[in-house]
């Protein structure tokens, strides 16, 4: 399997971009930088090849002298959100332990990527928010039931609730994916991605860009529709009426 090349960010929100032909597309901004190489992983020493990118300055006063070491040894001040990249074995001589990755030397523009991130925490909720039960009626017989979840045992055979039933419990706030995103823009000054798609999370959030493992590919801006001529005699097009009328 390739692995390919990632980098931390931060999710700022929505915006609107214009493209070459002038068709407007929503993107997302994440600010994507900058991203220090803490550590390598090798495969003759861990088994695997591996980068370790730390992402948001954290103060000193906050840091503990355990989480201290390894950003001492890279010369790096400490990070926020620090990750693994898996990497190639042969890619590992392109970064060095204590520089920030350049964001353009990464990605390009209309290039596809899996963005990795949380989603929103909603709490608890009941089974019509949180698995989209329809509920009971509200008519003949109903009362204080509307948006329970019934039944739940088994009688006799097995005499229990099965595993994973879906029940009332707490929702969102779990790792998500959303695979095979276009990266409409690199501003490489401000350290910005654009992406076009569902980014997993609210603003503020921390996620993981890394190339698409499917890399589907996606058109960003829609394809022309071609005009098909009629083919029925009946209907002369336009542009053909003027010419049909000096024959005659």
């Amino acid at each position: 399997m390739a692995f390919r090349t990632g980098v931390l960010g931060k999710k700022l929100g929505m915006t609107q971009v214009f493209t070459a032909t002038g068709d407007r597309a929503a993107v997302t901004a994440i600010h994507a930088g900058p991203c220090f190489v803490i550590d390598k992983r090798t495969p003759d020493k861990h088994g695997y090849a591996a980068v370790k990118l730390g992402y948001a300055e954290k103060p000193l006063r906050l840091t503990k002298k355990p989480e201290l070491g390894p950003f001492t040894k890279a010369n790096v001040p400490p990070q926020r959100f620090v990750r693994e990249v898996r990497v190639e074995a042969a890619d590992l001589e392109k970064f060095e332990v204590g520089k920030a990755v350049a964001l353009t030397d990464v990605f390009k523009a209309m290039s596809y990527v899996d963005v990795e991130g949380r989603s929103k925490g909603k709490g608890f909720q009941g089974v019509m928010k949180r698995h989209h039960m329809p509920g009971f009626r509200s008519t003949h017989g109903t009362h204080e039931f509307f948006r329970h979840g019934g039944s739940i045992g088994c009688r006799l055979t097995p005499g229990r609730v099965h595993k994973g039933k879906r029940m009332s419990g707490l929702m969102g706030n779990v790792k998500n994916t959303s695979a095979d995103l276009v990266i409409v823009q690199v501003l490489g000054d401000k350290d910005l991605v654009l992406v076009k798609g569902a980014v997993p999370g609210g603003a503020n959030g921390l996620v993981l860009i890394k190339g698409s493992v499917k890399d589907v590919k996606k058109y960003v801006v829609p394809r022309q529709i071609k005009e098909v001529e009629s083919k029925n005699p009946m209907k002369a097009s336009k542009k053909g009426a003027p010419a049909a009328a000096n024959k005659k």
